[in-house]
């Protein structure tokens, strides 16, 4: 697979606008001392907040890759193959 860095950070951050929503428009219960429809609101913000991080990170990029050499060597009995990858960051 290969996604963006970003997107399971998008997903979450939908994953959090989904429940603040319902919990600030859709629930009617009350209880004493909790405000759900206050939760529901600081889990939109935050999702909202998650969701333009991800969109940041996923426009800005990784700078992670991958260096594969490969080696080819000859025997007496034929080739061998060797392949070493390393992962890089920076």
């Amino acid at each position: 697979m290969n996604r963006p860095i970003g997107t399971g950070i998008i997903v979450f951050g939908i994953i959090l606008v989904a429940a603040g929503a319902i919990m600030r428009y859709a629930v009617t219960a009350s209880a004493t001392g909790f405000s759900i429809t206050e939760v529901g609101l600081i889990l939109l913000v935050i999702g909202v907040v998650t969701i333009l991080l991800g969109i940041l990170v996923a426009l800005t990029g990784s700078r992670r890759h991958t260096v594969t050499t490969e080696q080819v060597n000859s025997t007496p009995v034929g080739t061998v193959r060797s392949v070493d990858s390393k992962d890089n960051l920076g």
